[in-house]
């Protein structure tokens, strides 16, 4: 019984800890969708705290480590999302992808995603690490999800064998290029849930033009 109050103590203090990372993210995040990469900094992201520097560089030793933790947040929620529902028993594969389609689509049109998009595109040339950063706990993160589905699809004999990555990358780009770009580009609102669903179920079916088992090939169970 004796370590309890004593582990109790150090829980309280990690969830203080967390609470704190949290606020500085939320300053951090606001700074960088309204001022960009460069225009943010650490002093100004402390002043904005009403904290010193030297508090601040406790949680977060660089801009650069900041703004990974902040991207890595933004996007923890949506992947245990894909991943949930790949991993959802009982809908068939059309039906399941179409879910994972239309779940990637309201993430990446979001008007949060649109300013990370626009941000990394403008910076990332003089900056290349927030472009990396960027990459590898996103579309990455993202395509790799898809593509265990994918790799389990086929090694069921649902999809025709290939390369599930590159597969999963044929998904994405058909699914996501048309409203990504002109949301991007100021061309397109938020769509409609009814222009999400039907961009979901066009790229699913040219997917599964290309990759489905024809169903005479299917094995016998």
């Amino acid at each position: 019984m004796g370590p309890q109050p004593e582990i109790s103590s150090l829980s309280r203090r990690e969830a203080r800890r967390q609470d704190r990372r949290d606020i500085i993210m939320d300053v951090a995040q606001t700074s960088f969708l309204n001022h960009g990469y460069a225009g943010t900094t650490m002093s100004g992201i402390a002043a904005a705290l009403g904290g010193s520097k030297g508090t601040l560089w406790n949680h977060f030793s660089s801009k650069e480590e900041l703004f990974e933790a902040v991207v890595d947040r933004a996007t923890r929620a949506y992947r245990a999302q894909l991943a949930e529902i790949l991993a959802s028993p009982g809908d068939d594969l059309r039906t399941t992808l179409i879910r994972a389609m239309q779940s990637i689509l309201n993430k990446v049109l979001s008007p949060g995603a649109i300013a990370l998009h626009r941000l990394i595109a403008a910076e990332a040339e003089r900056f290349p690490e927030i472009g990396r950063i960027f990459y590898e706990r996103a579309p990455k993160q993202t395509r790799l999800i898809l593509a265990r589905f994918i790799e389990e699809a086929m090694a069921s004999g649902q999809l025709l064998r290939d390369d599930p990555e590159a597969a999963a990358g044929a998904l994405l780009s058909l699914g996501i290029g048309k409203s990504q770009q002109k949301r991007l580009v100021g061309l397109m609102d938020l769509p409609a849930p009814e222009l999400i669903e039907a961009d979901a179920d066009f790229a699913v079916s040219l997917f599964l033009r290309a990759y489905m088992v024809p169903a005479e090939d299917h094995p016998r169970q």
